[in-house]
């Protein structure tokens, strides 16, 4: 309800415009006053003429409107809560000063309020501040002088809006029972069943939108595990026989394998959890998380009131499982402790994590005797599912010692004092530091409590001093303000639960298949690279073996050819066919043929080993790649990649082909030209009469001739040589080309499909996030809308979100937000930014 009058052609709140006349009552204007009003103004959506009056009457214009002309223009039915609303400002500090009371008079007198009423009014407002509404209910906050102000009024957003600001213009000590108050207000009538309900619809809701995310996620893996299946099976099809086709089908068949054990069996415990959660929906949920001995089962008994006979010195740990306690539509989970220290922390652990995703607000209890930041760790788990945080700091403190509690009571805000030299800053201060390296931000609240204090108050030897433990405890603070959170957040803090959270169950198998897109994306250039390489290798590999071949073919008959001389000599007057049987057995002696099939095999040796080399230190490069994506694409852990089974690929195309190259007879045609040299030998001879003529001229004869003859042999034998090689080396590299082209083809294919899945996770994602920021845009303006698509869409333009950190809303037209950010950020606990697309 909206207390504004029409001044010319302005609307205008008249009951803000008295406020700000209330603010400079005493002539004083501070800064922080400022401030107050213009966030006020802000939190209850005060329109902009107002403002502009507002600032005219901060500056005194001459021009500004004059308290007698606003209170004119209040009618009758609005001022009782307008003058509420000015009670509850002026009594914010504890003190109503006289020039407030004078204003409150003036109003009187303008409105033609009888002293009676004025002074009822005001009586009613001071007496209240100190009594109580009595009550059976330990759970129902007692109502202050604020309640009773507001309790049978229709309160308006103004009058909200000052509940919520009070303690903004009081000290500290008024501000928080002014915020008190706030509490008692909230908690009170059918507030808070409104606000129950309206959880219970939108986690319905929510529910549902989240569901058919999960759905299509599903359907997405599976349909990659799918499409997996027909690359591995169209590449075994494309050649049954070949051994790389094979080797590159075991590779799709890893990740196919490990997609499906892995990803899908995560999803598959998201979704059970997921589940779970419909069995929670009419609920508010708290998980109560820490070490063991932290004080989660004291909490949680001090809250339930039960379970204290498992509680104290010396026992064991409480809470082997989740307790789940249902208490006035709030869903309480008391966990295991996390790291417990004996054989059964590890299990603890695992089911403390289980409740995770299913908890709308997490409670991490932390002691300040033994603050380490192994405990924080944990939050890392939390991080990874923005999980709204508060740190619950028990502080213990022997009061089982009686000395020591009568001096406790005596005093007992001094062991909450964070000042001094025991004063509990430093604990704060570490907490928020060790919390903020493993939580995404610093957004959560460390409150302070006593546990063993609100314990003893449930005692029966302590009956006496019941209420002053409890109180003294501060634990229904933090009761109240989990209840407060309820009702003024409790509709985003299910979103959180069931679309902002839900999101990471979603990123973390898109997450994983963008890192395997990119990884064989990488894995395939390098492949294309190391191609190039490999080519070139062979080139360079086939000439230095063949160069090493040629000189180990002309060495040898470079031999021949130096034992011509003496074999002249002594054969100078040999006949044919006695010459060719000396030639022939000369060359055995010799082992040309043997030394020719040597040097033949030492080259294609050497041929192989380089090409072997280079496939092993392309082997290792890839190997690299694998352990820069450890866990993600182990290649290790791929046949297809093995040392010994890429190179037994490889040295198979070598050894198979070497064979043809062993087998060609290097000395072929030796014997008949031997034959030919002899009968010329025997024809020229008969020509010389002098012997010692004779025998010069059959030497040299001989010589020339058997030179000549094996120099064409050796040219033979090096062109045969050269022409096995050259098959040879272009069979290795066509085999190896293959194997390469096979496995970039099978890669290349498996990045499309892994970037098709990503896609439509990226959708998935999309979706959820547009859903989720929806809500908060209907949470920002304190609105309603059902959770459909087409209703995302008229106001969702794009939202770009890092899970966990930060969110940019950019909307389709300009929205006018009823909450600051700092606030939204403070409840969402993540950055976040809304502006028009």
């Amino acid at each position: 309800m909206s207390y504004s009058s029409t001044v010319g052609s302005k609307q205008l709140d008249l009951g803000f415009l008295l406020l700000v006349h209330l603010v400079c009552a005493d002539q004083q204007i501070h800064s922080e006053e400022i401030k107050y009003l213009n966030e006020l103004s802000d939190r209850a959506n005060i329109s902009q003429q107002t403002k502009d009056e507002m600032d005219k009457i901060l500056t005194q214009d001459s021009h500004h409107l004059t308290i007698d002309y606003i209170a004119k223009q209040v009618s009758v039915g609005q001022q009782s809560e307008v003058m509420r609303q000015i009670l509850a400002i002026a009594y914010a500090d504890g003190y109503f000063a006289p020039s407030e009371r004078e204003m409150l008079n003036r109003l009187a007198d303008i409105w033609n309020w009888s002293n009676t009423e004025i002074d009822r009014i005001t009586t009613e407002a001071e007496s209240s501040s100190n009594q109580v509404r009595s009550s059976n209910d330990r759970d129902q906050a007692k109502l202050s002088f604020a309640a009773k102000l507001f309790k049978n009024e229709k309160k308006s957003a103004l009058s909200r809006a000052v509940i919520d600001m009070a303690s903004k213009v009081a000290p500290e000590a008024i501000g928080k029972k002014v915020e008190c108050l706030e509490r008692k207000i909230l908690l009170s009538g059918h507030e808070y069943d409104e606000a129950i309900q309206q959880c219970s619809k939108i986690a319905q809701e929510d529910y549902q939108y989240a569901e058919l995310a999960f759905n299509k996620t599903e359907a997405t893996l599976k349909t990659l595990i799918f499409s997996l299946g027909e690359v591995m099976l169209r590449i075994e099809d494309k050649n049954t026989k070949a051994t790389t086709a094979k080797e590159v089908a075991k590779q799709l068949d890893e990740s196919r394998k490990h997609l499906d054990t892995q990803i899908l069996g995560e999803l598959n415990q998201v979704k059970e959890s997921h589940q779970a959660k419909q069995r929670a929906l009419s609920y508010f949920t708290i998980a109560f998380m820490g070490r063991t001995k932290a004080g989660k089962s004291t909490l949680h008994s001090i809250i339930t009131q039960e379970g204290w006979e498992s509680i104290g010195v010396g026992k064991q740990r409480t809470t082997r499982f989740n307790r789940i306690y249902e208490w006035k539509n709030i869903r309480i989970i008391d966990t295991p402790g996390i790291g417990a220290a004996d054989a059964g922390g590890r299990g603890d652990e695992e089911i403390a994590k289980s409740i995770v995703d299913e908890a709308d607000v997490i409670c991490y209890v932390v002691t300040n005797d033994s603050i380490q930041e192994t405990e924080f760790k944990f939050l890392e788990q939390l991080k990874g599912k923005t999980k709204p945080l508060i740190i619950l700091l028990n502080l213990k403190y022997n009061l089982r010692d009686s000395k020591r509690l009568q001096h406790f009571l005596q005093n007992p805000h001094k062991l909450f004092a964070k000042d001094g030299k025991s004063g509990i800053d430093g604990h704060i201060n570490r907490i928020r530091r060790y919390a903020s390296e493993h939580y995404a931000n610093d957004y959560f609240d460390i409150v302070p409590v006593m546990l063993l204090a609100a314990q003893l108050s449930s005692e029966p030897e302590h009956q006496q001093n019941k209420d002053k433990l409890y109180k003294a405890s501060r634990i229904q603070d933090f009761l109240d303000s989990i209840r407060e959170s309820l009702i003024k957040h409790g509709t985003i803090r299910r979103s959180q639960t069931f679309l902002g959270s839900t999101v990471g169950a979603i990123q973390q198998p898109d997450k994983w298949i963008s890192e395997q897109k990119q990884a064989y994306q990488k894995f395939g250039s390098t492949l294309k690279s190391k191609q190039g390489n490999i080519r070139g290798d062979i080139r360079k590999s086939q000439r230095d073996s063949f160069e090493y071949l040629e000189q180990q073919i002309k060495a040898a008959f470079q031999d021949v050819v130096n034992a011509i001389p003496k074999f002249a000599e002594n054969h100078w007057k040999a006949e044919e066919q006695e010459l060719n049987r000396a030639w022939k057995q000369n060359i055995v002696d010799m082992n040309l043929e043997k030394r020719l099939q040597l040097s033949n095999e030492e080259a294609v040796e050497k041929f192989n080993q380089e090409i072997k080399e280079s496939l092993e230190e392309i082997g290792k490069e890839l190997q690299l790649i694998s352990k820069l994506n450890v866990d993600r694409f182990d290649l290790n852990g791929h046949d297809s990649f093995d040392d010994k089974k890429l190179f037994k690929i490889g040295g198979g195309i070598i050894a198979a082909i070497g064979v043809g190259l062993a087998l060609f007879p290097p000395l072929a045609g030796i014997g008949i030209a031997i034959g030919i040299f002899g009968t010329g030998l025997n024809l020229i001879s008969n020509w010389f009469t002098s012997k010692a003529e004779k025998r010069r001229k059959a030497v040299e004869n001989i010589s020339q001739s058997l030179r000549k003859q094996i120099d064409q042999q050796k040219q033979s034998v090096i062109k045969q040589a050269t022409k096995n090689f050259e098959k040879y080396s272009s069979n290795v590299s066509t085999s190896i080309n293959s194997y390469f082209d096979e496995l970039t083809e099978g890669l290349d294919d498996i990045s499309n499909r892994l970037q098709k899945a990503q896609n439509s996770l990226d959708a998935t994602v999309n979706y959820l996030n547009c859903g989720y920021a929806k809500r908060i845009i209907d949470w920002s303006m304190d609105q309603y809308e059902p959770l459909t698509v087409e209703n995302v869409k008229k106001v969702i333009a794009k939202v770009n979100r890092h899970f966990g950190q930060n969110i940019t809303i950019q909307t389709k037209a300009e929205i006018e937000l009823k909450k600051s950010l700092s606030e939204m950020k403070q409840v969402i606990q993540e950055d976040i930014s809304i502006k028009p697309y």
